[in-house]
């Protein structure tokens, strides 16, 4: 088979800022695997809070055997960027081969729409209120914090979108005790659920903590071996296929959590709907699907994933799978 990676630059609607920093665009790989008759392809965002680089994993991808398959990728590469793309990229080509959907091979029932996340960028109180009432007619709005002046944002996105539900992103911004502090504001102001408050290395200051609202890991799980680690801590696992180096080990991420009685959070990395439309099928049924990438865009794949009333639907044949 053929392997090709191609570097893709997306622009963002607008500026774009976490606590880590800010953005004018998404800058991805395209991997595209080719047989001779059929060409399956996927995405990836590397991360460099994973210590990942465009050239690191485009080497990665690269080094891979041209008869790979995805029964052999998992003891080849390990989760992360370049898994991801390669898997999602040889489900597609399968599913190509088959002329069935990837959900029909792996078995599951046919996807609908998910309710999504929109989220709003780091910002002072009165822009970020701003984007909240522009926003306001979203069911469920993400806010990206981590810093010392949260209160006055989260209730300034209050006030601006009053019945929307709120989730909140720390990005490992807080410590233990700025999270005990805030969490009776977090419960008074309405905030479903906390993504990774505390840093990933320091997170065991979790266990035993009161969690009035529910604590997501996000940095702090990656696939199934970061289960073990995040037992008395967290509440729900939050999936991300750049995390779990694919959708199929994000499947096998799930069913596990499931299992071990966590609830399920599928998130994604700020890509266009090719990253998103394999996700769109682990997030069937998890108690907060955060698949915006794409609405962040001012531009996207050709046949784009739909996005509406019912939230983000599962790609057609012509994206992906």
């Amino acid at each position: 088979m053929d392997i090709s990676v191609t570097p893709d630059v997306f622009k963002l609607a607008q500026v774009f800022t976490i606590s880590r920093g800010s953005r004018t665009e998404a800058n991805v790989l395209t991997v595209r695997i080719a047989d001779g008759d059929h060409q399956g392809w996927g995405e990836c965002v590397p991360y460099a809070r994973y210590d990942e680089t465009l050239e690191s994993v485009t080497d990665e991808i690269l080094g891979l055997p041209r008869d790979v398959t995805r029964e052999v990728l998992y003891d080849l590469l390990p989760a992360g960027a370049a898994r991801n793309a390669v898997d999602c990229a040889l489900w597609d080509l399968e599913a190509k081969r088959a002329g069935k959907r990837v959900w029909e091979l792996a078995g599951l029932t046919a996807p609908g729409p998910e309710i999504t996340a929109y989220t709003l960028s780091l910002a002072e109180p009165a822009e970020m209120q701003a984007q909240a009432a522009k926003n306001a007619h979203r069911p469920l709005l993400k806010i990206k914090l981590g810093t010392p002046d949260d209160m006055p944002r989260l209730e300034a996105v209050r006030a601006g979108a009053p019945k929307s539900r709120i989730i909140i992103d720390a990005n490992e911004g807080w410590s233990a005790e700025v999270y005990a502090d805030l969490a009776p504001h977090l419960v008074r102001l309405g905030v479903d659920l906390v993504e990774q408050p505390l840093p990933a290395g320091d997170d065991d200051a979790l266990i035993g903590m009161d969690r009035p609202v529910p604590v997501c890991a996000d940095e702090s799980c990656h696939d199934r071996t970061s289960l073990p680690k995040l037992k008395g801590k967290y509440d729900v696992v939050n999936i991300k296929l750049d995390k779990t180096g694919g959708l199929t080990e994000a499947l096998r991420l799930r069913d596990v959590a499931l299992a071990e009685g966590y609830q399920v959070m599928v998130g994604c990395m700020v890509g266009s709907s090719l990253a998103m439309a394999p996700a769109t099928l682990v997030a069937q049924g998890a108690l907060v699907t955060d698949l915006d990438g794409p609405l962040l865009l001012a531009e996207d794949r050709d046949q784009p994933l739909k996005f509406d009333v019912d939230g983000v639907h599962p790609p057609s044949a012509a994206l992906w799978g």
